[in-house]
């Protein structure tokens, strides 16, 4: 155990967490450079077309220190974005030191910070490593100096390297190996394992991804899920080493995986102890914390056949995605579904994307919301993050919505149009620092509903990439809420209502009318597409009728012969009108997702 290092590699968005991981694969000889690719931990096709981490990925590494020593290496490789940090939490849990990277460039961001207090929280030793040292713009010792004074850090331990040419990349390594503790474990004691990850595979069942602090496990053991008591026997388990490498046995400080037959996917949930059945532990180890989801949408298949389908893949993927939550629901417009919650519109994207690659099931989904309080007259308080359980608003006393903390870093050059963006947004006690010369930390108290709808696409396009943004829930604000319905034809589309504040009903009704007035073909008579809060319509839009000329056959003749022609046609587009049906495409309901610049 004394020659065992578990360590994570954390950090904002493109700081270059991935690359290092592949140049500390490529030392250590666990890839021959034919087999060789960039982001080679980076499994999942949407993680390579979009250059992001979104799952952390183990690798175990067989490292030779410059002394002669010979050490195993557990790698966990993190995302960056704020969606997916539950996932560096998790990975964090069965490490023992970090390495906290930061660009010689861009200086310490957001998530750098939010990455760092995680870090500290689950008390583990971390080496400040300044990535990028071969940029241009790069400046590591005004950066060393900012890590100092900003993040306390010592400074004896920082390191200097480019994870893209390899220079300085073995002087990490050897800090691992120097700096961070080995981890600690009774070998011989009764077994205890934390699940952190878990996924899905249709020949072998689930497959665990586990840390051991205690005890060990052989092939053949009787386990025991410590939460419901399930009991399976092991089939194979091994470690992490780019792909699956079977052993005979894990012992305690070591991190791999576990098949033990595991068919049914609720028995397994993240956070769980395992133990032996005939040796168990005294008490299970403290899981995670409960994730709280703050993006609310309704999910539901194109075709009602693959509602079953649907089920079975939501339910496989909760179990690699723990911050997923999904509960039956049901529309008119469009069937049954679920209604599901996420932690942000990027982790929606990701989820949308992965059941319809993984799983071949298209989709729809409706207008994001959040979780919103209402207060009733009666004095009961009901939360509500689906517009069809809008309560009557005769009987609401006063709402409120969440409100976050937003802390964004940008260039000086930037400050105008972000004041502007948080104004426009509803942002209120704005404040900013300046922690080093030429970049300013502006922080903004915002309602969330403002924030999901389009605002990290907004804040990118007018800093030109440069703006970084990370937030907090603070807690519930009053505010003056309502529920926007979409009339088609004058029929509701219970699909596209959403709740929203009074001040931008209409900019909002605008918006959803001028979508679909584009998406939805046209017909033989007239389509009216109105906005309406309650009984008032708000905003409205018609989408012509298709015409057939009718007197083409008249040539010359009595006007009136032209004019009966015309009003036989307009009664019977009158009559198809309170008859016809007006089908609603799928792109129309995705348009209305999407903001104007998209």
């Amino acid at each position: 155990m004394k020659n065992i290092r578990n360590f994570s590699i954390i950090a904002h968005i493109d700081h270059g967490k991935s690359t290092l991981a592949d140049r500390f694969i490529q030392m250590c000889g666990m890839v021959s450079d034919r087999e060789f690719r960039d982001q080679i931990l980076d499994s999942m096709d949407i993680e390579q077309e979009r250059g992001i981490t979104i799952k952390s990925q183990t690798v175990c590494l067989p490292y030779t220190a410059k002394d002669g020593k010979e050490y195993i290496l557990n790698l966990v490789d993190t995302p960056g974005h704020v969606d997916f940090s539950y996932e560096v939490a998790r990975a964090l849990s069965s490490c023992e030191g970090a390495l906290l990277l930061i660009d010689a460039a861009q200086g310490v961001e957001a998530q750098t910070l939010a990455n760092l207090y995680l870090a500290m929280e689950n008390n583990l030793e971390i080496i400040p490593v300044i990535n990028k040292i071969d940029l241009p713009a790069a400046d590591p010792d005004a950066i060393a100096q900012q890590i100092e004074d900003d993040l306390g850090l010592d400074l004896e331990k920082t390191r200097k390297c480019s994870a893209k040419t390899g220079e300085g990349v073995d002087e990490v390594l050897e800090a691992v190996v120097n700096y961070l503790p080995p981890p600690t474990g009774n070998p011989d004691g009764p077994l205890e394992a934390l699940i952190y990850d878990a996924n899905y595979d249709s020949f072998r069942g689930t497959i665990i991804s586990c840390r051991i602090f205690q005890g060990r496990i052989r092939t053949g053991d009787i386990i025991k899920f410590m939460s419901n008591g399930a009991t399976y026997k092991v089939e194979e388990l091994g470690l992490f080493q780019i792909k699956r490498e079977p052993k005979k046995e894990l012992a305690a400080g070591q991190i791999g995986y576990i098949i033990a037959g595991v068919k049914t996917v609720s028995d397994t949930s993240i956070g769980d102890t395992i133990t032996l059945k005939e040796r168990p532990c005294a008490k299970a180890l403290p899981g995670f914390q409960e994730i709280k989801q703050v993006v609310f949408s309704s999910l539901y298949p194109i075709t009602t056949d693959d509602y079953e389908d649907l089920a079975a893949a939501i339910e496989k993927l909760k179990l690699n995605d723990a911050a997923l939550s999904y509960q039956k629901d049901s529309s008119t417009a469009l069937g049954f579904g679920f209604r599901c919650g996420f932690l942000g519109l990027l982790h929606l994207e990701v989820v949308q994307e992965r059941l319809e690659r993984e799983f071949n099931i298209p989709l729809i989904l409706t207008v994001p919301s959040v979780n919103y309080h209402f207060y009733l007259q009666d004095g009961v308080m009901v939360e509500v993050d689906n517009p069809s359980y809008f309560p009557d608003p005769s009987k609401i006393e006063r709402t409120e919505e969440p409100f976050i903390k937003a802390t964004i870093l940008i260039p000086e050059r930037y400050m105008g149009v972000i004041m502007t963006l948080c104004m426009e947004r509803r942002g209120e006690n704005t404040n900013y620092h300046y922690p080093m010369p030429g970049r300013i930390e502006f922080t903004c108290e915002l309602p969330l509903a403002e924030v999901i709808y389009d605002f990290y696409d907004k804040l990118k396009s007018v800093t030109q990439g440069y703006g970084s943004f990370d937030y907090d829930l603070i807690d519930y604000r009053q505010s003056d809420l309502t529920k926007l319905d979409i009339l088609v034809n004058g029929e509701r589309v219970d699909a596209l209502s959403q709740l929203t504040h009074r001040s931008k009903a209409r900019e909002r009704g605008l918006h959803a009318c001028a979508r679909l007035k584009d998406e939805i073909p046209r017909q033989m008579f007239k389509i009216a597409i109105q906005a309406a809060i309650g009984g008032t319509i708000i905003a409205r839009t018609t989408i012509s009728a298709l015409r057939k000329d009718v007197t083409a056959k008249c040539y010359g003749g009595d006007i009136s012969r032209k004019r009966k022609l015309l009003e036989k046609q307009k009664a019977g587009k009158k009559r198809m009108k309170t008859v016809g049906n007006v089908d609603i495409p799928q792109k129309a309901f995705l348009a209305v997702l999407k903001s104007e610049q998209s």
